[in-house]
This record gives C-alpha cells, structure tokens and sequence, in this order.
C-alpha cells in the first residue's frame, strides 16, 4: 500500500511538472504570437516606406530630366540671343 501511495505521490509530481510546463509552454506562445504580429505590422511599415522611396526617387528624376529640359531650352534662348550680338 505504501509503495502504491509512493508511486501515486511520483505520478502527483509528475503531473504537476507536466501542467507547470503546459503553462510556461502557452505564455511564450502568447509571447511568439505578439512579437509575430509585431513583425507584420513592422514589414507592413518597411514596405510602404519602400513604396514612398521609390515614389521619391521616381520624382527625383522626373525632376532632374525636367530641369536638363530647362537647361537646353535656356541655354538655346541665350545662344540665339548671342546671335543677335545683344
């Protein structure tokens, strides 16, 4: 009998051993779960801060080529302004 309430006693242990884990076990997984959210949220962020970048760096040179146009117009304008010997 008392080598049945000794094992009962181990089992007991065990048990307790087993749901202490169970539970540590479901808190990182609330842990994981956030962080994983956190995650996409954040990849969320990076990818529309890469879609504004690359809005950016389109108008940048939209600009550039633009400002070349008004270069060679300009400087057209004062080579046929030259030719008048003004």
């Amino acid at each position: 009998m008392t080598n049945e309430i000794d094992r009962l006693k181990v089992l007991e242990g065990k048990i307790a051993h087993i749901v202490e884990l169970v539970g540590k076990i479901n808190a990182e997984n609330e842990k994981l779960k956030q962080q994983v959210k956190d995650l996409r949220t954040e990849k969320r962020d990076l990818e529309e801060g890469a879609k504004r970048a690359a809005k950016l760096d389109e108008d940048v040179k939209r600009y550039e080529n633009e400002r070349e146009s008004v270069k060679g117009r300009i400087e057209a304008i004062i080579a046929q302004i030259d030719k008048l010997g003004l």
